[in-house]
C-alpha cells in the first residue's frame, strides 16, 4: 500500500463514507484491488475471493488481520508484508502501530484506518444476512 499515492489512499478512505462514485472511480481507473479491498473490508465475501483469484492474497490477509483474524496477522509477518500488520494493528487502534505511523509520516494511513474504524463503528449486523 506504500506505492500508491496520496490521492489514490485519500480516494480508498473515502469509500467507507458511504460515496460509491469513488468506490466505482477505483474499479475503473486502474485500481480494482482497492475497490475490492474496500469492499471485503465492508464484508463483501465475493470481493474477499476475487483478491485471492487475482494474485491479491497479501490484500485479502490485511482484510483478515483487520478483523483480527492470528493466522492472517502471523501469514503478513511470515511473508514479509510488515507495514501491512502494522496498518492493520492500527485499525485496531493498538497505540504501538498508530506511533509507528504517527513517527514515520504516514498520517494519511492513520487516516484511512480511523475511516475504516468509523465505518465500522456505525454498522448494525443481521447474523442472518448473507453476505455478498
Amino acid at each position: 500500500m506504500l506505492n500508491y499515492s496520496s490521492k489514490i489512499l485519500l480516494a480508498f478512505a473515502e469509500t467507507f463514507s458511504g460515496k460509491e462514485d469513488v468506490y466505482k472511480w477505483l474499479m475503473t481507473n486502474g485500481y480494482p484491488e482497492l475497490a475490492a479491498l474496500s469492499a471485503a473490508i465492508r464484508g463483501s465475501n465475493a470481493a474477499f475471493n476475487w483478491l485471492m483469484q487475482n494474485n491479491h492474497q497479501r490484500l485479502a490477509a490485511l482484510d483478515s488481520a483487520i478483523d483480527n483474524k492470528n493466522d492472517a496477522k502471523l501469514w503478513l509477518h511470515k511473508n514479509g508484508y510488515d507495514f501491512l500488520l502494522t496498518f492493520a494493528n492500527a485499525t485496531n487502534k493498538d497505540p504501538k502501530a498508530i506511533k509507528y505511523l504517527n513517527d514515520n509520516n504516514l498520517k494519511i494511513f492513520l487516516y484511512i484506518a480511523m475511516r475504516i474504524n468509523e465505518f465500522r463503528d456505525n454498522q448494525v449486523y443481521d447474523v442472518h444476512r448473507k453476505q455478498s
